[in-house]
Formats: structure tokens, sequence, C-alpha cells
């Protein structure tokens, strides 16, 4: 399996409404629900006011197009990461997963997948 590194810094926040987020930015993942407005994108495109925010993650996504059909590939990649005790942050998309670690632990997360078999790109 083929993993290829985002190489920008991601910040994770809530904002009040969806007036300043910016869909045309190169990374813009939103997830509105009854009880908030959760923004993940790179950090220089944080809007100008967030409710909250937690800033210093990097990320990586599986390559290639995954078929729903497809089990267990996010499991294998969480489980070694929750063993090795780095916690993540994942967005899915149709096409694929992006997962959010820690900037402090993510050559750490990357070596561990690496010696798991993942190749990293």
């Amino acid at each position: 399996m083929m993993l290829k590194r985002i190489r920008q810094d991601f910040t994770v926040c809530t904002v009040a409404d969806d007036s300043e987020i910016d869909l045309a930015k190169e990374f813009c993942f939103v997830g509105k629900t009854d009880e908030e407005i959760s923004l993940v994108c790179i950090t220089e495109d944080v809007p100008e006011y967030t409710l909250r925010r937690e800033d210093g993650w990097r990320a990586f996504r599986i390559e290639g197009a995954l078929d729903f059909s497809l089990i267990g590939i996010l499991s294998g990649i969480s489980g070694l990461l929750a063993e090795a005790e780095i916690g993540i942050f994942v967005v899915s998309t149709y096409r694929t997963d992006y997962v959010l670690v820690k900037k402090t632990q993510y050559q750490k997360a990357l070596a561990v997948l690496a010696a798991a078999g993942y190749e990293i790109s």
C-alpha cells in the first residue's frame, strides 16, 4: 500500500459559520452537523475567526482510489499507530482517506508504517 506525504501543516478547528471558509483552497475539509461546523485546512488558510483550533498537524493520504468494498485499510494503519501510541485524526473523501498526526509524532508515524511494509512517497 502506498502512502503520500502532504507537505503542508494543518489545523483542525471549529467556526461559527461557513462564510469565511474558502472552498477554492487546495485542502479544505468541512463537516457540518447540528452541533458544529468543523474545518480541517492548511494552517495558513484558517479563517480569521475560529471558535476553537488545534494547530500542529501533518498529513498523509492513502494513494489510489479506494473502493467501498475494501475492508480494513484504515484499521490496519490506525492499529499500527495506536500500538505505537500515536494519535490520529482522519478525514475521508469519496476517493480515499487522509490521516493526520501531530507534527511532533509525524516522523515516528511514518517510520512505524514503513517498517510494517507501507511504501511512503
